[in-house]
């Protein structure tokens, strides 16, 4: 290697180019160590929410042990005590983890459409263009299987939230029975709040659903995919967190995903389109 002489006849000053080679190689492994660190941030988060989805099923199971019933989507007539339950799926699972404090106070929100604490995924935001709509058009971070693989136009649900999850004269009413889920370690129940179908996904919801007719609203099915590198925190009726693929959820049409939809955990692959 040749050196340049400095003034100093003791002393020896690197060449330009030699210069440029050591800021290139510095360069190069401040950006492996900024991949690594965002690598590490983002199995950080992915491990939070999944922490998350399983405290939520905590709750479910409490809920379930105490009323042999699953939470409906919507109990309006709550207040007179027709069914178990408050006001929504939501209010039973935030009551029965504070009621039996199995989360700190500080850790559930108490506005309708919580943000915060358990409710919060640390891997999804809303959107800065995302608007201020209605009061059920809210953005939510996790969603409960209250549909399973029902067309829009049935009187039912395949799901968890009730027996007539379309049917506005009776409601999601009655809800459904813990018997009534023929395999739980194979039926979804609460994960990131996504509804999608055929590549599509949409994110910000208080569901979590396969369904025909979604669309892509302001950049959701690449936020989705974005939120836990492809896959979403799931958590079954029986307790247990997987991580599931998107395509699985929200393409494959196996009977394998599909089932895990259902309650009777049959594929149902007649209603994937109207």
């Amino acid at each position: 290697m040749k050196h340049r002489l400095n003034t100093d006849k003791n002393n020896f000053a690197f060449t330009l180019v030699e210069l440029l080679v050591v800021i290139a190689i510095i360069a190069i492994l401040a950006a492996l160590l900024l991949a690594a660190i965002s690598q590490a941030k983002g199995k950080a988060l992915r491990i939070q929410c999944a922490n998350n989805v399983r405290q939520l099923g905590i709750g479910l199971q409490g809920f379930m042990a105490e009323n042999d019933i699953y939470p409906a989507y919507v109990n309006p007539v709550y207040s007179n005590g027709t069914f178990q339950g408050l006001a929504s799926w939501r209010s039973d699972l935030q009551n029965e983890l504070y009621a039996n404090s199995l989360v700190r106070r500080k850790d559930l929100s108490p506005g309708h459409y919580p943000a915060e604490g358990i409710w919060h995924c640390p891997s999804a935001y809303r959107p800065a263009n995302f608007p201020n709509l209605p009061f059920a058009l809210g953005y939510e971070d996790y969603g409960y299987n209250s549909y399973g693989m029902s067309e829009q136009t049935d009187t039912s649900s395949l799901g968890l939230g009730g027996h007539y999850i379309w049917n506005a004269s009776q409601y999601p009413l009655p809800a459904v029975n813990v018997s009534e889920v023929v395999a739980p370690s194979e039926m979804i129940a609460i994960g990131d709040g996504l509804e999608g179908n055929g590549g599509i996904i949409r994110d910000g919801l208080q569901i979590l659903w396969r369904t025909y007719g979604v669309q892509d609203y302001l950049g959701s099915t690449k936020r989705s995919y974005a939120r836990h590198k492809g896959k979403a925190n799931v958590v079954f009726c029986d307790g247990h967190v997987e991580s599931p693929p998107l395509p699985f959820l929200f393409a494959d049409t196996s009977d394998a995903a599909l089932s895990r939809w259902n309650r009777d955990h049959q594929p149902h692959r007649e209603k994937l389109s109207p």
